[in-house]
């Protein structure tokens, strides 16, 4: 029996569940089904509410309690409220996030992201998040750990505040003290209620279903129960944040760990876009790797050695320690090379110092900061230095999808937020464009899933036997690990593989360390075909749950790794010590990972190449360190073009040059 999805036609008022002819298979109906309860999964879900669907949320956890939560510094938007933020507008942001990509990025996302961002803080404002807000007259600051007098000026009482962050040319940054990812989960977690989008918490998606063309929805387990459900959809969405877990020292919550993206590689049909690039933050507390905000930078405080010296001008004198995340990171740990940590038992660190902001300033503005200081290290950072050393942080690659957020290759799938590689932050990310991406993502590529259910193409008419036979395949798949009589344990290959990413996969890379890590990855998952349970029962079982999510894991791992030893060069995140130099003649193409059979033990690699002759803002030098990169071939002629039309266009507005220089 075919289920029928017409265009324009909503299921609010269908019955939203029913069972095949045989009872067998549980089938949950929607327009949309968005797989992450995020930030950018909820504001997906609110957008197809605003437009008449019908969407359904799954979340591993209650939606409050997701890892959007862990944001801690804020949100890039470019409204020049604050007198250090004078003179922004989404040109300066767009050229610095390009910047910070290191030309990774897709331009015209990046155009469409910083449009957007203004719209999207200011909607947030509208929902009651408490951004901080400008205060007029003098106040004190911390720039270059000297105290600065500021006067902000009194058109601009009121308005909301913004603070420096890394790798900007302006305080853009707007935040809520230091916990603006939880204002503004809390907000929209709110909105999404009064919008009547239901969350399906304590639910995991196992695969996608789909027919080799078309995405239809997803399996997915009752974590309670350990019930499988068919989810039919026209357009699904995975917004399933990062995979942070691949590491042994994360600065991401237990969750994260890729298992959205891993889902659409084992489709064999879905791409993942540039999985080698990994961002590393530099202010991880030491040992545990929980993070403390950019914002303890960006508002005066110091990186220090053993010796307490403040190191990164040595290297940076320019930006210092509000270099990019990446710059910072590798200087942090080149320092440690060179014999400057802060030894002890658990290795070497070194020192985050805050304690020139000040008492008051820290109470109001680094609160969170001062509570895991507390909490975690037993230390008050109004008083004593923060020991801190780079952790793993962001996942800049995911699943490939053009500016509309679907997948090129299988049509109906969606993604968006950290799980998705919509490519707005190339090989690095600038601070504070990843908790705006999830907001903006949503606005952006919700309109387009909206569109796509609107049109021709977005009509569903799938078979029943269709959605049994992926439950099925599921369940099957399942009752072997139930059944298992393997000696391999889960637990003990997935901290084998945390360890190998750790220490071959991390912020400096080379051929041979990148060798015998895919050597490993790939023994690790061949060994995943012999893991036993000690527990051999459905429902909520952690082992189970374990045991088929770190082969998905491994794969992931893999990508990584397979994709690091491929690109012999160094751009962003990405560093070759046995390629130093970023070649753009070479590497300035995307990174494509898919998996092509289920027996297979690698991912297979192609490539997608940036358009340099379409590109608004043509490569160059980032601005840190020597000016030591490979040019593209068609750099030259580009950057001429682009100046030769800014100089024929002196005169006319911006919105008009940019318009000219690259049409969104």
């Amino acid at each position: 029996m075919p289920i029928g999805m017409a265009s324009g036609t909503c299921l609010r008022g269908l019955r939203r569940r029913a069972h095949d002819k045989a009872g067998r298979v549980k089938i949950v109906y929607s327009d949309v089904l968005v797989i992450g309860g995020g930030l950018a999964g909820l504001r997906v879900a609110i957008g197809m509410r605003r437009r008449g669907l019908d969407a359904i949320v799954l979340s591993l956890v209650p939606a409050k309690r997701s890892h959007s939560a862990a944001a801690q510094g804020g949100m890039q938007a470019s409204l020049g409220n604050a007198v250090k933020g004078a003179g922004d507008n989404e040109d300066v942001h767009f050229e610095d996030t390009i910047r910070g990509s290191d030309w990774g990025a897709d331009q015209l996302v990046a155009r469409m992201f910083v449009q957007t961002a203004p719209k999207a803080v200011r909607e947030l404002a509208a929902w009651g998040v408490p951004w901080s807000r400008v205060r007029r007259g003098d106040r004190e600051v911390i720039i270059n750990g000297q105290s600065v007098t500021i006067t902000e000026r009194d058109a601009a009482h009121g308005l909301l505040a913004q603070r420096d962050f890394g790798g900007t040319r302006k305080w853009r940054t707007c935040y809520v003290s230091d916990g603006t990812g939880h204002a503004m989960l809390y907000a929209v977690g709110d909105q999404a209620i009064a919008q009547g989008v239901p969350v399906h918490e304590r639910k995991e998606a196992l695969a996608l279903i789909h027919d080799s063309s078309r995405c239809c929805g997803a399996v997915v387990r009752d974590l309670a129960t350990g019930e499988l459900i068919a989810y039919a959809a026209r357009a699904t969405v995975i917004a399933t944040g990062g995979a942070g877990r691949l590491y042994r020292v994360t600065t991401n919550a237990l969750i994260c760990e890729g298992i959205g993206a891993a889902l659409a590689l084992e489709t064999g049909i879905a791409a993942l876009g540039n999985m080698e690039a990994v961002q590393f933050h530099p202010t991880g507390i030491f040992p545990a790797g929980i993070l403390v905000t950019e914002g303890c930078r960006g508002d005066g405080g110091l990186l220090r050695d053993a010796a307490g010296h403040r190191f990164m001008p040595d290297y940076e004198p320019e930006k210092k320690e509000l270099a990019s995340r990446d710059v910072v990171s590798r200087r942090m740990a080149e320092h440690i090379r060179g014999g400057h940590g802060a030894e002890t038992r658990f290795g070497s660190h070194l020192w985050l110092d805050i304690t020139q902001l000040g008492r008051a300033h820290i109470d109001r503005n680094l609160r969170e900061v001062k509570e895991i200081c507390r909490y975690f290290l037993g230390i008050d950072p109004a008083d004593a230095w923060i020991p801190v050393h780079p952790a793993q942080h962001y996942t800049m690659g995911g699943i490939r999808t053009k500016h509309t957020g679907e997948s090129p290759t299988l049509r109906g799938l969606f993604a968006a937020g950290e799980a998705a590689c919509w490519d707005l932050h190339g090989f690095n990310r600038l601070g504070g464009n990843s908790v705006a991406e999830t907001v903006v993502a949503g606005m952006i590529v919700g309109e387009f899933v909206a569109d796509f259910c609107a049109s021709e193409q977005g009509d569903l008419n799938v078979p029943t036997a269709l959605l049994r036979e992926a439950v099925d395949a599921e369940r099957r798949a399942l009752d072997a690990l139930l059944g298992s009589q393997g000696t391999e344990s889960a637990d003990l290959i997935r901290s084998e593989m945390q360890q190998v990413m750790t220490a071959n996969v991390g912020i400096f890379r080379d051929a041979s360390g990148l060798e015998a890590a895919v050597g490993k990855l790939e023994a690790l998952l061949q060994r995943c075909a012999h893991i036993g349970l000690r527990r051999h029962r459905d429902g909520p079982n952690p082992e189970l749950v374990m045991a088929y999510r770190v082969p998905r894991m491994l794969k992931l791992a893999l990508c990584i790794a397979a994709g690091a030893l491929a690109r012999e060069e160094s751009r962003g995140a990405h560093f070759r010590e046995d390629f130093p130099r970023r070649d753009d003649a070479r590497w300035l193409r995307r990174t494509l990972a898919s998996w092509s059979q289920p027996s297979a033990r690698l991912p297979s690699l192609a490539y997608e190449p940036l358009d340099v002759a379409s590109m608004e803002l043509p490569p160059g030098w980032r601005g840190y360190g020597a000016r030591d990169y490979l040019d593209h071939p068609d750099s030259v002629r580009r950057t001429a073009e682009v100046q030769a039309l800014r100089e024929r266009s002196k005169g006319r507005a911006r919105h008009e040059i940019q318009e000219a220089l690259m049409s969104y």
